[in-house]
């Protein structure tokens, strides 16, 4: 048995989801005929109270698009110093919109609105002009962690006072509005533009989505087109992402009750160091100084088990709808018995 952790990224579509995808009505996607991506377009624009949302293959080319969409070349964006769009987009942010980053120094990925104020740039001609500040919920990096929503609803008030655009990487929002009791709709009353991913923890096997009101989304398309993302009938990935909303999003609570469980384990084990926080499905620790972190992944390889380094000596393992209780019983017991 092969124990998967190293991404809710990992899952692949069950009979049910199958089923769905085959009997979608589909048609051509660039002509704006396939009806199934479009009702799904319009039910996640309708959730977060949106006027338009655009269906995307990755949620790296939704966010890229966002900011193309919120920036012209030599303007700066503010982020965490941890956000997915500065470490693990390929340098997209320079390469597809010319921009650079001004990196705020946040705890767990999160930020407060005074940090925003004070990385916004002078009024002065040889200053990049600060145009957007970009948001991650959950942050990836920082163990899945949950924003406080007040503190987003300040930041919102700062950009409205300084004519910024605000966007979410929404990746693992899901995630978080299950643990927070939140909804979409109070997500889409703050910010201008939403990136959200059904191939993470809703278990589809390709696909994002972008959300915005009318005025921001006019030029999505073509932007879309111009990354090379336009499809044709997609209406089977979206037919998807429909089943997943309507059936698995309530289960996250599992996966993060599994997840909550694993780092509980690890905290006794003498070899680990520390922990982050658990509040979703990510479980981010460091082993001691002492502890070779490449043969560690390389034991629980051989005993089955599959995570990743995140770098500066820390490993990730993320639960998700494909690991079942079998395995976690299995991991659990593996990690108690084994020696490193």
């Amino acid at each position: 048995m092969i124990i998967d952790l190293r991404s809710d990224t990992v899952t692949k579509p069950d009979k049910e989801m199958l089923d769905v995808m085959l009997k979608a009505v589909v048609g051509d996607d660039v002509f704006r005929e396939d009806i199934t991506t479009i009702n799904l377009e319009k039910r996640v624009a309708q959730m977060f109270g949106k006027d338009k949302a655009l269906f995307f293959p990755s949620g790296t080319m939704a966010n890229q698009a966002a900011i193309k969409l919120h920036t012209n070349p030599g303007d700066q964006i503010i982020c965490d110093k941890q956000a997915h769009v500065y470490n693990y987009e390929s340098g997209g942010l320079s390469f597809n919109s010319g921009v650079s980053c001004k990196l705020i120094n946040g705890y767990r990925g999160m930020f407060t609105a005074n940090q925003v104020k004070e990385a916004i740039n002078p009024d002065a001609y040889y200053y990049s002009k600060t145009t957007l500040v970009e948001i991650e919920n959950t942050a990836n990096k920082a163990g899945g962690s949950c924003w406080d929503f007040n503190e987003i609803v300040k930041i919102k008030q700062v950009c409205n006072d300084t004519n910024l655009g605000l966007h979410l990487d929404g990746a693992r929002l899901w995630n978080a509005l299950v643990v927070k009791n939140e909804t979409a709709h109070q997500y889409g009353e703050v910010f201008d533009t939403i990136s959200l991913c059904f191939s993470k923890g809703l278990g589809c096997p390709v696909g994002s989505i972008l959300v915005g009101d009318s005025k921001i989304m006019e030029e999505a398309i073509r932007i879309r087109k111009i990354f090379g993302g336009n499809m044709r009938q997609v209406g089977y990935l979206a037919a998807a992402a429909s089943y997943a909303l309507d059936n698995n999003i309530s289960r996250l609570e599992e996966d993060h009750k599994k997840a909550k469980e694993i780092g509980a384990v690890l905290l006794n084990l003498p070899i680990v160091k520390t922990v982050n926080p658990i509040e979703t499905n990510i479980v981010v620790f460091e082993l001691n100084n002492d502890v070779d972190d490449t043969y560690f992944i390389k034991k629980l390889k051989a005993a089955g088990i599959l995570i990743i380094a995140m770098g500066d000596r820390k490993l990730r393992m993320v639960t998700h709808l494909d690991y079942t209780n079998t395995m976690h019983e299995e991991l659990v017991t593996i990690l108690k018995k084994t020696s490193f």
